[in-house]
């Protein structure tokens, strides 16, 4: 069982509510929005981020990205294999890298669907890193790591830091 104060979380769209009856609850609030690039510092971590947009979670790989740490990190959210599927190969490579490029890295198993919340929760999965696969993609990948800025992307689905 992990403690509560070993839960951290953050939502910009929390209210002073919210974040008052989290912390009496004693969870931690992250204090400051980081953009999804949350890194794991060598313990295995689970992240909860389902219907986040799709710079989360390429920020949230960008922040770790190494063998070692995506290793570490398990994600409950929207489907990787359905981002592919649904975005221009150019587009995911040009805005979302760290998710093309740690496709053939990662495990997917989707959620069942819930009759009553077909429309909700339909697209939702839970994604690991096996060390063995992440040592197989090519030394080439994990070379690059520039950070995400995202000037391009039309639709960017998060909320900035400031905003």
């Amino acid at each position: 069982q992990v403690p509560p104060a070993r839960c951290a979380l953050f939502d910009p769209a929390f209210s002073a509510r919210e974040a008052a009856a989290l912390r009496a609850l004693g969870l931690c609030l992250l204090p400051e929005n980081e953009e999804g690039k949350h890194g794991v510092e060598g313990a295995a971590t689970l992240f909860y981020m389902v219907h986040c947009g799709k710079a989360l979670y390429n920020n949230l790989l960008w922040s770790n990205w190494s063998p070692a740490a995506l290793s570490k990190l398990v994600i409950v959210g929207n489907s990787f294999r359905g981002i592919e599927e649904r975005l221009l190969s150019r587009i995911l490579e040009r805005d979302y890298s760290y998710i093309a490029k740690v496709l053939k890295g990662v495990e997917e198993v989707a959620l069942p669907s819930h009759p009553r919340y077909l429309d909700t929760f339909n697209d939702t999965s839970v994604h690991w890193f096996p060390l063995d696969k992440l040592q197989e993609l090519s030394p080439e990948v994990w070379d690059f790591v520039e950070e995400p800025m995202y000037q391009d992307c039309e639709d960017l689905e998060i909320i900035r830091k400031g905003e």
